[in-house]
């Protein structure tokens, strides 16, 4: 993966490295059709600062369970809004470094370019990793939104300064939105399709859902038999 920058940072360096990265983030989608999708999630901090960074990855299209991996280390970077990814990145990236087998997609629980200097979480992940990456977050960090339909798969464009950053997405009836943003290397409608064709019956997709469940410590880690048929025995992104 790219050592884009020091993680040793305080808060002026870190929003000079935001405004810096937003610019390479790309929009253009290069994904086709997935074999392993990954979803990604961190726990929040417990005794002596320490968190769970956790990493799924599933197969595409049974949405089949294929690895798991964790990291449990200390949270260096305090609790910032908008600058949620210097604190989470660096847990999730250990996980990564675990990985047996590539994810085509990777699904990130936060913000993509719906942020305020566009770079959430998802597409600062999707830098280093130079991977397409989608940021389908359960709350807004901004923009605005008009009432969107109550039926599955109905969604309204999210919008800041009257740019389109992302969109509300329902995913389940009867629940609240999701807020699906570009995070790297792909466009908003097949962010929101691949959100979509992500979902069995929860509001959160999927691999999002395991990844959560995995940070929480109630999903057993393993690599699946899958892993090792396909013969993914090097190290991620080697």
């Amino acid at each position: 993966m790219a050592q884009l920058h020091s993680w040793q940072v305080n808060v002026a360096q870190a929003l000079d490295i935001q405004l810096s990265l937003a610019a390479k983030v790309s929009k253009v989608s290069e994904v086709m059709t997935p074999r392993f999708i990954a979803g990604v999630d961190i726990s929040a901090p417990k005794a002596q600062g320490i968190a769970t960074g956790a990493v799924v990855i599933l197969s595409y299209p049974e949405l089949r369970l294929v690895e798991t991996q964790i990291v449990n280390e200390k949270v260096n970077f305090p609790y910032i809004p908008g600058l949620l990814s210097f604190r989470e990145s660096p847990l999730v990236l250990a996980a990564c470094e675990k990985l047996a087998v590539n994810p085509d997609l990777i699904l990130v629980d936060g913000q993509g370019v719906a942020h305020p200097r566009r770079i959430g979480l998802a597409s600062h992940l999707g830098l280093f990793l130079d991977t397409p990456t989608i940021g389908c977050a359960k709350s807004r960090l901004c923009g605005s939104h008009k009432v969107l339909g109550a039926e599955t798969g109905s969604y309204a464009e999210l919008v800041d300064n009257g740019e389109v950053i992302g969109a509300a997405l329902r995913t389940k009836l009867g629940t609240s939105p999701v807020y699906v943003s570009i995070g790297h290397k792909v466009d908003l409608p097949t962010a929101i399709r691949w959100v979509l064709e992500c979902c069995q019956g929860y509001r959160v997709p999927e691999p999002l859902r395991l990844a959560h469940l995995a940070a929480g410590g109630n999903l057993k880690p393993e690599k699946d038999t899958l892993a090792a048929e396909a013969g993914y025995q090097g190290k991620l992104f080697a």
